[in-house]
Formats: structure tokens, C-alpha cells, sequence
């Protein structure tokens, strides 16, 4: 067929098909266009998902009769004043999404430009954003006008009653385009939609207040917040008071860079990654470099399946980002990608160690207030239970009254340093507490100031162990001891095979193996902390892992999944009775150590009891 030029108002349609896929995608353009307007407050309404009505008001800059007529044509923006596109400082280009919109809906627009002080609409002026960005001041008018375009159809703009700053109605989206309406989802999924985009627009800008409403969501209102603390306040407010009560501040700066936010610590998460909130410059992003970043500084703290929460802030100049990479900018380009990378991975790093030991606070005090909110004000076993289920022998540890500590085969030193413990009478309050017993032989229960910590402590020692394993190593080559007669291990041809592959790996790791013959491996040498553990296990525990780890799998994470299985197999197993003092230098060591609030596989190595929860339970408050 012959080449030809479309109709104007189909390739209205087509636009629109990029930038205006679904109602979120239109509350998203609007939002931002009121932001770049200098809003100070921005009301937001959608009904029927969104597919009926969308109003968004704002009190910003305004806009003229001729501003009003220029908005809805394509290719005519404000925010681009130098016309250049590698330095773009507004969220977006107003004029692209309004004719977009108004081709497939009924748009109504209405507009008043903000007067002065002294009473005069601003002219020429330009206005500085709460966020610092410069925009051009709206031409001279005092009055109110109105502009619709109904599915590309412009009418005149005529005079129109209405405060400072502009409404936007968006009626019957997707009227003229039909076949676009059997692909959105219901009403409340499309609702829903949209009230996650204005979260994260709000979370973005604290010093502007939002309102939301509408049916099939849940409303929200804010206010402007202000003052260092303004983006904290925001994200709490948004976000829960969980997630502020488990979340470390975060921090950094590098040349021409700065990031900022809340990170979740590793035992709070979530299934999925909707709860990850980035942002760039003030923009909401989905960027795959931000996410592999974030992915990367949880590496060998969270649970598989699992993603933390985030609210993270970067800011650079504009000139070194490319925010038209992607036609809903949910994706960007850096100039320096390693160096923002860097950054993201080393701040929220920094800001876990700096926590400490800490985890979850929803795993023992908000546990208890659930069962409350059950009606299980008192728990007791079943009558009759004499002994605990599994055979397990029950054992209490108290001060006067000390068992010995039993043997451990296959540990060359003792799972942990008494010399830490603090001597009777010197008053030093930690925040674990003092072991007062030891339950079932893997529990280790603590006496606090505030209440009880409860400590599983294979978990808590299996971190430990990891992390004296990466010191040893970032000091220099692992500490190894050679066997005076190696250790031979049958595998299987393939088991043999994938081991031989990793030999210098784990030679990296401390682990110095040969083959031997068909099938088997001769392990020479050792980690020197390692020395006398069960090698065979050990080596037979390696050789599933590799078969997992793929030909795309760094190097330092290859050596991190060696050295957690090597403190797995080095680490204090459930059933092993301690005594007091060990079990003190088991919290004491756990104080001192990033990080171990959470085992290697992402699990709390602990969780703390308020006294205030456990009087409830008993009615004593």
C-alpha cells in the first residue's frame, strides 16, 4: 500500500496510546504538571477508577487565556525555557500530556494566574518552587478563563469563575478510543493504581499538602511538612509507623551526588517490591541500575523472596541524568551509573552496620498485641503435657545453679568468648539484657531493662560466625590449616565435577581441595576456624550450592555463599547446652556486630517482649 500521512486526530491517539495507557498514567501527568507549577496544596479526586472523573486542583502559578490555548496544542511547553533536553529540571513538559488527554477524554481546564502581594497578576516574573527549580511567571491577567477539548476537539476559551491556580477535569477517559477501555482492570485495581502514584509524588515533596479522595480507595490527607525532619515525617506518615519504628536513616554524599532516606532493616520486608519507593531529582522511578543496587546492598541479609523497604532520595545535577529514556519516565539513564550504584549500595550498607544488632520489632511485642486483639489474653499448654512435643529435653539455666557445658564435636574453639562477660557488681546495662535460662537447649532467654529477649542461638552464632569469616577475609588471604591426613569426600561424578570447577573460589575462601580420582574430592586444607568441623558434610553442602550459583555469579558473592555455608557448619547448633557465661558473651559479641539482628538466610536471630505486653496477657494492666 501506498505511504500516506495519518489523520491529525489519530496520531493525537496514538500519542496519547504512549503516554496515557491508564488513569494512574493521567493522575501521574497532572500531578507533576501542578507541581511544576509551584503548588502549595493539591486535591486530588477519581472516581470509577478513574474512568469517569479525575480532578486534580492545585494553588500554583496559574495560567493565562493564551497559556490556556497553547497547553492543549502538541509540541508547546513552559518548561523548557532554554530549549535544551539534557538539562531538564521541572518532572515533566506541560502541553505534552494535556492534548494527549484531552484526544481520548473530555478535558475541561481552568485556570487563574496567582496575583502578587500587591494585588497584580504576575507578568513576566519568574517564581521560585519550594523545590528550588525556577519557573516562568504566568502573562498578565487577573481573571479566570476555561479551555475543553472533547476527543481532540478544541473549543474556544471563554471567561470562567475560579481561585488562583488551575483545575483540571479529565471526564469519560477513553470514550474516544473504546477498545482501550477492555484492558483497564475494575475500578478498584485502576483506583488503587492511581493512589499509589500519588504517594509517591507526595512522599517526593513534602513541603507541598495533598489530599486524595474518591471512591474505591482509602483517602488521605497531608500536610505540609517542613524542616530537616520534613521527608522522615512524610514517609511515616505514608508508609505506617512500622515502618518508621524498623527503618535506619540513610545518608551519602559523593561528588555531585547525594542520597537520603529510610532503609528497612533486614527482618522487615515484604513479599513483593511495590513498597520500594525511589526517587531521582524528585521523580519517581523504576530504574533496573537503582533496583540492582538495592538488591545488592541486602545481598547476604535478607531472606530469599524477600524485599526490604525503601524510601530513598537521589539528588544530581540534572545534566548528569537522562530522564527521557523511557515515554512515562519511570526510567533513567546516569551518566556515571557505577558511581550511583556505589553510592546507593555503600550508604544503605553504612546505614544497616550503624543500626547495630537491631530487627524487627514486629516479631515479639506486635506479635503479642495480635494475640490480644484474638482474644488470647492467656496462653497455656494443652493439660496434661508433661514434656515438650519432639523429645527434646527441657533445660533451664539459672545463676546458682550451672550445668556443664556439653562437648561439641567439631569445634576447635569454644562457640563463644566468656572474656567479654561483665563481672557481678559492675552495673553495666546492655541493650540484650543478661541470659537468666536456656530453653530446650536453643533458646537463650535474656532479662532487660524493658523486658525479655528471647535469642535462638544457632541463628545469632551463625551470624557471628559469618562475620568474623568476611573480616578475616577483607584483612587478606583466609587463615587455613592444613590436614595432616586429607579428608576424602565421594560426590559423584557431577558433584565432584562442580567443586573441581570452584577450586579457586574456594581456595579464595579457605578451603584448599584437589581431585581424587572418579567422583571424589581430597579437601587439603581447611579455614583455620573450621579446623575439626564435619568436612564431609561441609564439602557435600558446597557441591549442592554450586549447582546453583550459575556462570553469571560474581566472584565476591560466590566466595559470601562459601563462607556462609562454612558458618552454618561452624556455628553452635540447637540442642547444645551453655553455660551462663557463654551464653553472655553470645549477647555481647551479638551487641558488637552489624548486622545480627538477622541470621545469613534473613531470619530474626532474636525478638524482645516488652514487660508492659507480657502485664497485659496477664491482666495485670
Amino acid at each position: 500500500m501506498p505511504i500516506r500521512r495519518l489523520d491529525p486526530v489519530l496520531i493525537d491517539q496514538i500519542a496519547a496510546g504512549e503516554v496515557i495507557e491508564r488513569p494512574a498514567a493521567a493522575v501521574k501527568e497532572l500531578v507533576e504538571n501542578a507541581i511544576d507549577a509551584g503548588a502549595r496544596r493539591i486535591d486530588i479526586r477519581v472516581e470509577q477508577g478513574g474512568r469517569r472523573l479525575i480532578r486534580v486542583s492545585d494553588d500554583g502559578i496559574g495560567m493565562s487565556a493564551a497559556d490556556l490555548t497553547l497547553a492543549v496544542e502538541r509540541h508547546a511547553t513552559s518548561k523548557l525555557p532554554d530549549g535544551r533536553l539534557d538539562v531538564i529540571r521541572t518532572l515533566g513538559f506541560r502541553g505534552e500530556a494535556l492534548p494527549s488527554i484531552g484526544a481520548v477524554a473530555r478535558l475541561t481546564i481552568t485556570s487563574r494566574p496567582r496575583s502578587n502581594p500587591s494585588g497584580r497578576a504576575q507578568s513576566g516574573a519568574r517564581e521560585e518552587h519550594p523545590s528550588g527549580r525556577a519557573l516562568s511567571g504566568a502573562r498578565e491577567d487577573t481573571h479566570a478563563h476555561m479551555i475543553r477539548v472533547d476527543a481532540g476537539r478544541v473549543a474556544p476559551v471563554r471567561p470562567a469563575a475560579h481561585g488562583p491556580g488551575t483545575r483540571i477535569e479529565v471526564e469519560d477517559l477513553f470514550h474516544a478510543t473504546p477498545a482501550r477501555l477492555k484492558f483497564l482492570k475494575s475500578d478498584r485495581a485502576e483506583a488503587q493504581a492511581a493512589a499509589l502514584v500519588v504517594r509517591r509524588l507526595a512522599m517526593a515533596h513534602p513541603g507541598i499538602a495533598f489530599t486524595l479522595a474518591g471512591d474505591h480507595l482509602a483517602g488521605f490527607e497531608l500536610a505540609a511538612e517542613s524542616g530537616a525532619e520534613a521527608v522522615a515525617r512524610r514517609v511515616a506518615a505514608l508508609l505506617g509507623r512500622d515502618f518508621g519504628a524498623n527503618a535506619a536513616p540513610v545518608l551519602a554524599e559523593r561528588p555531585g551526588l547525594r542520597l537520603e532516606g529510610l532503609a528497612s532493616v533486614p527482618t522487615f520486608h515484604r513479599a513483593s517490591a511495590l513498597d520500594q519507593y525511589l526517587f531521582v531529582n524528585g521523580r519517581p522511578v523504576r530504574d533496573r541500575l537503582l533496583i540492582g543496587a538495592l538488591r545488592a546492598a541486602y545481598a547476604d541479609t535478607i531472606t530469599a523472596g524477600r524485599h526490604p523497604v525503601v524510601a530513598l532520595f537521589l539528588t544530581l545535577d540534572p545534566a548528569a541524568v537522562d530522564v527521557n529514556v523511557h515515554p512515562a519516565k519511570l526510567e533513567v539513564r546516569f551518566r556515571d551509573g557505577e558511581a550511583v550504584r556505589g553510592l546507593i549500595v555503600s550508604g544503605i550498607r553504612d546505614a544497616l552496620a550503624a543500626a547495630g544488632h537491631r530487627t524487627s520489632s514486629l516479631g515479639g511485642t506486635a506479635m503479642l498485641r495480635r494475640f490480644e486483639s484474638h482474644g488470647l489474653r492467656h496462653l497455656a499448654p494443652p493439660p496434661g503435657m508433661a514434656s515438650p512435643p519432639g523429645g527434646r529435653p527441657l533445660s533451664f539455666v539459672f545463676p546458682d545453679g550451672l550445668p556443664p557445658a556439653a562437648g561439641s564435636p567439631g569445634l576447635a574453639e569454644p562457640p563463644v568468648r566468656p572474656a567479654a562477660v561483665p563481672q557481678p557488681g559492675e552495673g553495666a546495662e546492655f541493650p540484650l539484657g543478661h541470659a537468666v535460662a536456656q530453653l530446650h537447649a536453643t533458646y537463650i532467654v535474656a532479662q532487660t531493662a524493658r523486658g525479655i529477649v528471647i535469642v535462638d542461638q544457632h541463628a545469632a552464632h551463625e551470624r557471628l560466625v559469618y562475620e568474623r569469616l568476611k573480616t578475616a577475609r577483607a584483612a587478606g588471604p583466609v587463615p587455613r590449616q592444613p590436614l595432616l591426613i586429607p579428608v576424602i569426600v565421594d560426590l559423584g561424578e557431577a558433584g565432584a565435577a562442580r567443586l573441581a570447577g570452584a577450586a579457586e573460589d574456594l581456595a579464595g575462601a579457605g578451603l584448599v581441595i584437589e581431585p581424587f580420582g572418579p567422583g571424589a574430592i581430597a579437601v587439603q586444607e581447611v579455614p583455620a576456624p573450621l579446623a575439626g568441623a564435619d568436612i564431609p558434610a561441609l564439602v557435600r553442602d558446597l557441591a549442592d550450592q554450586i549447582a546453583e550459583w550459575g556462570s553469571a555469579e560474581a566472584l565476591a558473592a560466590r566466595i559470601d555463599h562459601v563462607l556462609k555455608t562454612f558458618a552454618c557448619h561452624h556455628s553452635v547448633r540447637a540442642g547444645r547446652l551453655l553455660r551462663r557465661e557463654e551464653m553472655d558473651a553470645l549477647l555481647r559479641e551479638m551487641e558488637a556486630t552489624p548486622g545480627s539482628g538477622q541470621c545469613n538466610h534473613g531470619r530474626p536471630t532474636y525478638i524482645e517482649m516488652d514487660l508492659g505486653a507480657l502485664e497485659r496477657l496477664f491482666g495485670r494492666s
